[in-house]
């Protein structure tokens, strides 16, 4: 089978180096705190500009992942290190230390855990909250169903996200235990249980075409999804797929348009979105019933 050869990043791919003393400060308090966080374990484009303003999306449940997505670089195993009790007051102190209004948890999926991390998660929502009552708290969850996910919702996160990823076709890329009901299910439980602002994510670029992104939207506005992120995927890794196609940022644009006519409280799409990009952001033009669009492309550097 011949190589395929990969293609050449347009002008507009463009990522900034993390540099500076913010920078160093959050290296410092995460390491102190045996944190881990998605920007460097997903290799996130955007850890320069976030890391220099003080932001970080913590990962927890340890940093090996039960699932194995075609497209994601963290690393992966049969089953994941050990939970760690003490993790919920080590996160409640970083939030602390950082002076942060506004925090993001994500983890990896933990198939080998009996609730898949669900109490976990909620633990640390409220340890957060506990010691820091006026920080909104974000949570990037698994496709946690009943029985799971109630725990989570019960800490009263502020916002609840959790990515399709991709389109219907091409779910494929997936960890084979992961589908688009399952996602969208995961969404409508969220909402159902008195989520004010939930959210999801897809990246663009793995042969998608324009009519499967716009039903896509559709499918996620009929489960009450309220933040639409778009980003360019990016290869990591030399193991992981490569870009079929990089999307012009006037594309992005327009479906920051279409995605406000579909009724999206927020739409954040650019080449380098993330889920958690401007998240504070997205959680306060979702509270307040404004229709925005966020769109940017990174300054200098290249990765």
């Amino acid at each position: 089978m011949s190589r395929i050869t990969p293609l050449r990043k347009p002008e507009w791919i463009r990522v900034k180096v993390p540099s500076g003393e913010t920078w160093q400060h959050v290296t410092a308090i995460l390491e102190r705190r045996s944190l881990h966080t998605v920007c460097d374990e997903a290799r996130c484009p955007n850890k320069g500009e976030c890391w220099g303003a003080g932001t970080a999306t913590f990962m927890i449940l340890g940093d090996t992942c039960t699932r194995k997505c075609r497209f994601c670089a963290v690393a992966t195993a049969k089953t994941g290190q050990p939970v760690l009790p003490e993790e919920a007051e080590q996160l409640a102190l970083a939030v602390q230390e950082l002076g942060l209004k506004y925090a993001v948890l994500t983890s990896v999926d933990r198939d080998d855990l009996a609730d898949r991390g669900a109490h976990h998660f909620a633990c640390c929502i409220r340890a957060i909250k506990d010691l820091n009552p006026a920080v909104r708290v974000e949570v990037l969850i698994p496709d946690f169903v009943e029985g799971e996910i109630e725990a989570v919702l019960e800490a009263r996160p502020d916002v609840v996200a959790h990515n399709i990823e991709t389109v219907r076709s091409l779910q494929q890329v997936r960890d084979r235990r992961a589908s688009y009901e399952k996602s969208l299910h995961t969404l409508y439980l969220a909402k159902q249980g008195g989520i004010s602002v939930t959210k999801s994510s897809m990246l663009l670029g793995l042969g998608e075409q324009v009519d499967e992104v716009l039903s896509a939207m559709d499918d996620l506005r009929s489960v009450g999804v309220d933040v639409l992120v778009l980003g360019q995927y990016l290869q990591p890794g030399p193991k992981q797929l490569p870009v079929v196609a990089y999307i012009h940022p006037d594309q992005f644009r327009e479906y920051a348009r279409i995605g406000r006519e579909k009724g999206f409280s927020t739409v954040v799409a650019s080449p380098f979105a993330r889920t958690s990009y401007h998240a504070q952001e997205a959680w306060h033009d979702g509270t307040g019933g404004k229709h925005t669009a966020h769109e940017g492309i990174a300054g200098e550097g290249e990765r």
